[in-house]
């Protein structure tokens, strides 16, 4: 063993040995208990940032440490390879998207290693090679076997930048996620997955993730966004069509005094072509399609509309209502139609006041009577019926429970459980994406491509030209094909998959890498799954999380798998910042992790980013921190130096505890609280920068026992020998190192994590804190075991106690053993 520690060719030497031993390689079916531990799909982006790094740090202690208790870990990596980034940098340099993305796997394979994660290799899998997406397009055919995957004309979500469609989920106040630009609405054909099928069960579920941090679950019931209402019918006067309506506020129905359409609803242009208005409209729907959902619903925007000629009849009283087209009614936002009720909506109001139309009041706080025209601000809250003829004097849920039957009743209205969430669009016009496995025929229309002939390959000889649109389309060769039911001349489908839909099975295939007949063994899915801890950022918490359950779900109605959760326990870490803000490029504050390595080492870096913050919060960098960290190592390095001829010359056996000193006893009173505290951390909390600071206080006490004349040598060889075990989750490779230089036969990887002995917990002697009148005035040390009534007499016979005291009067004693004795004076 070198006297000075260098961290990096230790570990390029122990990465060696892990990736030549296999070491890390999960065993199907095994006897051992089962761990799976994963971290989110990364997108091979060519480099590591230090965003990278905490999260694989997270993974990699948790997963060494459950091997270390005995289970039999899986702990695999991929890459979420399809998509965007690719393809635009392929346009930008050059490169074909394949090539692009292997070259940056191939780098990110090194600098991972480079890190020490304990990954098993040999479950690589990578989205984009057709070995895997062959199986994306069979997940497809058999949800568009069962009718969960369909396609239909509907106004999507385009970003003019990308040049393709995006799900609403990827679009971030109005702006597309990938790279800023603004998102308008087109009319497109495109492919949806049902995922709204599944909608009740999606968000019943998500009671039962005790696992999962409450932040995550209540972003998801949000977006799924359950309200129960009622659907009502209202007539359009002197035509045959009918407007659908949803409302949670039913008991409102008798102050309809106008109804807003979207202005892309399907009437519109039915009830205005031809007419005066039709001009004025068509101007009116150019201009609100150069908004985006997010500007056409903000509270800030002015609230505009256009009458359009005709008008509704209220079911309930015969009253007619203007209806108008307004910029702030969403066509996919409930049934695309809004009853307005002015007196008790403050938009409503607004909208009202502006168009000068009728306010009419029919919900009172207290029962009064009131027209409603001299209403100032919309009553909002609850209360009793007014102007709503037999239902006058319902009070709010019966209110609105009545008017709903009544409406049932008479067959114009219904009980409707609406959800927020809408069916998952899943058609890309782009390259590099898994292609959707489907031939339209004139004849047959569209065909699921047969299941023997996947994978539908992307084509490699093709064109990016500077428009952005996808080579697909002129790909003659690909695109043009044989209808597999009738023969004559056909059409492949040109859209990709969305590759959210690429990472909602990944976490089955790493059960069964290899299979070329399934895309998973079900034998070997129910013996891996659920995914015991699932670690990533919380921006995922709406997009892949919730693909991810979905498809789950799927599959166990399919019968692939008996589960209906992927993912037993989350973990969202926080951000890594500097100066303040996210690491970026264009604020010039990114921190290199192949430079931290290179300078420090990977140990170093590992223990950094788990020391300074709990995983949960953000995480800020700082440069002084990390030297601590590796001043730090470089003392565990000197202890154990200057302590390897005691460890590896002398076979000492640790003396039973009734023949320690009292020194002896206190540090491993402190070993085995650190193995109990840090194994705490590790099992239920996962607070490992807590565990860190405890390992560094038991290296302070070892180094300080050290110095003893009268140190046991067998104790230390234990305290060390323990510290190495704990610390190697964190800083494998200098463990590793240490625990070889000390003559052990086995990698310290494969050591049982060491137990607590709650002998050594146990105190002989405890320091009391002595008040009068709640102020600290003395400490003295008393046997652990000593009596509240001892402890109150010996606190007295303290001379310092007896001196302030004197001459005063004592009311009362409070004693708490081991603690405190408070002694109350007048």
């Amino acid at each position: 063993m070198q006297e000075k520690y260098n961290g990096k060719p230790i570990e390029e030497k122990w990465q060696k040995i892990w990736e030549d031993g296999k070491v890390f390689a999960a065993i199907d079916g095994d006897e051992r208990e089962k761990y799976y531990c994963l971290e989110m799909f990364p997108y091979p982006s060519g480099n590591l940032h230090m965003g990278h790094v905490r999260n694989y740090s997270i993974g990699d202690v948790v997963a060494r440490y459950k091997r270390m208790q005995g289970y039999n870990v899986l702990h695999p990596m991929g890459w979420d390879s399809f998509g965007l980034p690719a393809e635009n940098a392929a346009i930008k340099h050059g490169a074909h998207p394949d090539e692009w993305t292997n070259m940056n796997i191939e780098s990110m394979v090194k600098q991972y290693k480079s890190l020490g994660i304990s990954y098993d290799w040999d479950r690589e899998v990578a989205a984009s090679k057709p070995d895997y997406y062959r199986w994306t397009q069979w997940i497809f055919l058999q949800l568009y076997k069962d009718g969960l995957a369909y396609k239909k004309n509907a106004m999507v979500n385009f970003c003019p930048s990308c040049n393709t469609v995006l799900a609403n989920e990827q679009v971030v106040d109005g702006a597309c996620e990938r790279c800023d630009a603004g998102v308008n609405k087109r009319a497109l054909n495109q492919w949806f997955f049902k995922i709204t099928d599944y909608a009740q069960e999606l968000l019943d579920d998500l009671d039962e993730l005790t696992g999962w941090p409450d932040k995550v679950k209540t972003m998801q019931r949000n977006w799924i966004g359950r309200s129960e209402g009622a659907m009502i019918s209202f007539p359009v006067k002197d035509h045959s069509a009918t407007i659908e309506v949803y409302t949670t506020r039913p008991d409102t129905v008798f102050g309809v005094t106008y109804m807003v359409l979207a202005p892309d609803h399907h009437l519109v242009e039915e009830l205005t072509k031809g007419t005066e208005y039709e001009e004025k409209v068509t101007a009116f729907r150019d201009k609100v399609s150069r908004l985006t959902d997010i500007e056409r619903t903000s509270t800030e925007i002015e609230k505009e509309g256009i009458m359009i000629g005709h008008s509704i009849v209220n079911p309930y009283n015969g009253e007619e209502s203007p209806i108008l087209i307004g910029n702030y009614v969403l066509l996919d936002y409930g049934t695309g139609a809004v009853m307005g009720v002015p007196a008790h909506d403050e938009r409503d109001f607004a909208f009202a006041k502006k168009y000068v139309l009728p306010i009419k009041a029919v919900i009172s706080p207290d029962g009064a009577v009131t027209d409603g025209s001299e209403m100032e601000a919309a009553y909002t809250e609850e209360g009793y019926m007014i102007n709503s003829d037999q239902f006058d004097g319902t009070f709010g849920e019966e209110g609105i429970r009545k008017v709903t039957d009544y409406g049932a009743e008479k067959g114009y209205a219904s009980h409707e459980v609406n959800f927020r969430l809408k069916d998952w669009l899943i058609s890309r016009q782009r390259y590099w994406g898994a292609p959707i496995p489907i031939i339209n025929c004139e004849d047959c229309g569209p065909v699921p491509v047969p299941e023997d002939d996947l994978p539908v390959k992307l084509p490699e000889n093709v064109e990016f030209r500077p428009s952005g649109e996808s080579p697909l389309n002129y790909a003659e060769d690909f695109v043009h094909v044989g209808c597999p039911v009738c023969g004559k001349k056909a059409k492949r489908e040109t859209d990709t998959m969305d590759t959210f839909v690429c990472s909602s099975w990944y976490y089955l295939r790493f059960c069964d890498p290899h299979n070329d007949k399934e895309a998973f063994n079900k034998e070997k899915a129910e013996y891996w799954m659920n995914v015991d801890q699932y670690i990533g950022g919380v921006e995922h918490a709406i997009l892949h999380l919730l693909y991810a359950r979905f498809f789950t779900k799927v599959f166990r109605d399919f019968g692939l798998v008996s589960f209906k959760e992927p993912f037993k326990n989350l973990l969202t870490q926080g951000m890594v910042l500097k100066d303040g803000s996210k690491m970026s490029k264009s604020k010039g504050n990114v921190v290199s992790p192949e430079e931290i390595i290179n300078k420090y080492g990977a140990d170093t870096a590992r223990l950094f980013i788990l020391f300074a913050a709990p995983p949960e919060r953000d995480l800020e960098w700082n440069d002084r921190a990390v030297e601590g960290c590796y001043r730090f190592l470089n003392r565990v390095w000197r202890l154990a130096y200057q302590s390897e001829e005691l460890i590896t010359g002398t076979d000492f056996v640790l003396p039973e505890k009734e023949q320690l000193s009292k020194e002896d006893k206190d540090l491993m009173r402190v070993v085995h609280s650190t193995i109990q505290r840090v194994s705490n951390d590790l099992s239920e909390r996962f607070n490992f920068n807590t565990a860190i600071s405890r390992i560094m206080e038991l290296v302070n006490a070892i180094m300080d026992y050290k110095e003893k004349e009268n140190a046991n040598q067998a104790v230390l060889k234990e305290a060390i020998e323990k510290l190495i075990l704990v610390l190697s989750p964190f800083s494998p490779h200098i463990c590793e190192e240490i625990w070889q230089s000390f003559g052990k036969k086995d990698m310290l990887i494969d050591m049982p994590w060491p137990k607590t002995d709650e002998s050594f917990l146990e105190v002989d002697e405890v320091e009391v804190v002595l008040q009068i009148n709640g102020k600290v005035r003395d400490k003295i040390k008393v046997p652990a075991a000593m009596s509240k009534e001892d402890m109150e007499a010996f606190a007295m016979e303290s001379e310092r106690i007896k001196e302030l005291t004197a001459g005063k009067t004592i009311r009362k004693v409070i004693v708490v053993p081991q603690k405190i004795v408070n002694i109350v004076v007048q």
